[in-house]
């Protein structure tokens, strides 16, 4: 999956070749082109896209560093960009100024600030929720490359920006990490970066998003950067990041995948405290004591987690440094030693509280908090930290996505009889594992499940982060109908839609490829 994010002049090689699609994504992309226009008076000269994902398997997982399985999707952000010319952009002291707006300026009001060069840091204020902070932050991203790459005398340019995204915010379809990963791509290309590296990119926006204060794990931003057409992502984060294409096999009635929308939004970063980085908090803290536990205190190794290490240090070097004899199980037996050792290890089922936590560790509370929760706070409720709950989820649902995987590259492969159920219930029994010990479902996406597994779904699951969002459903092609019909009947027809959300509420996916350029005509053709 390594290579140079690929550049093109024809949207039929962004979006599958449906005929309602291509058309659709013409219209929008002309708009596009013509905002850009009569905003700036110009052309842009290329845009940017980085699209959404679906994840199928491996929830919350990836910040521990443990191996996903997510798809991108037709749903992308898209970036308009010019470079203006120095005379009609710089102050006279090479400083650069991004102007950024949106083909929805009234519900996203435009921006425009600017860099002196020498600055080393981009002002990000998550105090004040702007949606332009998610370009920000890919352009601190892109900037710090290309200082690494051309040294501190480098110069920016200066750029003018118009945004359009059908990313749902807050559906669970990584709509931030598209964001900021087509604002890092668009930053490099203005500024000369002709080839840009794919793992880079996705290295550079993994990092970059966590100056939006979300704790994210690098499965959104491959899937957004590294994805082929037709085939969903298996992804690796040790001993560094890494993808390869994952084919499903033909079976009779085909395999479908259904991404429906619960309507209710999950604001990642307003709720990050007390939901995604307190899960992120936890499953660090468990990787800890875990450690102290079965690991004879030995450190645990730095990493690239958000946190620096993780149950993935910790299970690398329990099966490895402590008990070298059980080097040679397999990943599957490991991980059910890994269960057997957290349940034996993690007893409180209540939770922890951080004077535990810091006695368990010999640390005083002081260091604990400095360590884990100064860089990215986290609230418990009732100050209790349910460190077993979240470890198991994580050993769990790897070994599902370890199980899920077999099956798909098996040879040879079941028949299309057995597969589809099978992987069905690795599909449920994560969705009970998130309900349950992650606590990170809700009311509705509990409702759209069951009544997708009702009306003929092999196996059904909240999709992204959770506590709203979208569910994923396995369906035979056979069948696709009549469990939309069923949660039009049963879930749709109860709540209150725009016409854009009923538009959008139920959609058939189709593995799509990752991040491009695409140059726009000197006529500012699409």
């Amino acid at each position: 999956m390594s290579g140079i994010v690929p550049t093109t002049t024809t949207l039929a090689d962004v979006y599958p070749a449906d005929a309602d699609e291509v058309a659709f994504q013409q219209q929008r992309w002309t708009k596009l082109v013509d905002t850009f226009a009569a905003t700036h008076g110009h052309k842009p000269t290329f845009v940017s896209r980085s699209p959404g994902r679906v994840n199928i398997i491996g929830e919350h997982i990836d910040y521990s560093l443990f191996s996903v399985l997510p798809m991108a999707i037709a749903a992308d952000v898209l970036l308009a960009v010019s470079t203006p010319s120095p005379s009609s952009s710089s102050s006279g002291d090479d400083s650069f100024k991004i102007t950024i707006s949106n083909v929805q300026t009234d519900k996203f009001p435009g921006a425009e600030f600017t860099v002196s060069p020498s600055a080393t840091e981009i002002e990000i204020d998550r105090s004040h929720h702007h949606w332009s902070n998610y370009f920000k932050a890919g352009l601190k991203g892109a900037m710090g490359l290309l200082r690494q790459k051309h040294g501190d005398e480098f110069r920016f340019k200066s750029m003018n920006v118009v945004m359009d995204g059908n990313v749902p915010p807050g559906g669970g379809l990584s709509s931030s990490a598209a964001f900021v990963t087509a604002s890092a791509l668009a930053v490099l290309v203005a500024n000369g970066e002709t080839e840009v590296d794919k793992v880079k990119l996705t290295e550079l926006a993994i990092v970059s998003e966590r100056e939006v204060g979300v704790n994210s794990g690098g499965m959104d931003q491959s899937a957004s950067v590294l994805s082929e057409r037709d085939a969903a992502l298996f992804v690796s984060f040790t001993p560094s990041l890494s993808a390869r294409p994952v084919r499903f096999p033909q079976t009779t009635p085909e395999l479908v995948f259904l991404i429906a929308q619960t309507f209710v939004r999950s604001a990642k970063f307003d709720t990050a405290p007390y939901r995604y980085n307190l899960r992120v908090v936890e499953c660090t803290l468990a990787a800890a004591i875990l450690n102290a536990d079965c690991n004879n205190s030995s450190p645990l190794p730095r990493d690239s987690s958000p946190l620096g290490i993780s149950l993935h240090g910790f299970f690398d070097s329990y099966f490895t440094t402590t008990n070298p004899s059980l080097s040679n199980l397999t990943l599957q037996e490991k991980f059910t030693k890994a269960i057997s050792l957290t349940e034996e290890s993690l007893t409180q089922e209540k939770g922890y509280t951080l004077d535990e936590i810091a006695t368990h560790l010999h640390l005083p509370v002081s260091d604990l908090q400095k360590t884990y929760l100064t860089k990215f706070p986290a609230k418990p409720p009732q100050n209790l930290f349910l460190l077993r709950q979240r470890a198991l989820h994580v050993f769990r649902e790897s070994l599902r996505v370890l199980r899920f995987m077999h099956l798909l590259e098996q040879n040879p492969p079941s028949s299309s009889s057995d597969i589809g159920p099978s992987l069905g219930r690795l599909l449920t029994d994560s969705q009970s594992s998130c309900r349950d010990d992650f606590d990170c479902s809700c009311a509705e996406i509990d409702s759209l499940v069951d009544i997708g597994r009702r009306a003929g779904a092999y196996g059904s699951r909240l999709t992204g982060a959770g506590w709203g969002g979208c569910t994923i459903h396995l369906v035979p092609a056979d069948r696709v109908e009549q469990v939309k019909k069923a949660f039009d009947d049963e879930y749709y027809s109860k709540i209150e839609m725009s016409e854009e959300e009923r538009a959008s509420r139920v959609v058939v996916t189709k593995p799509g490829p990752g991040s491009c350029v695409f140059w726009v005509s000197e006529e500012g053709k699409v």
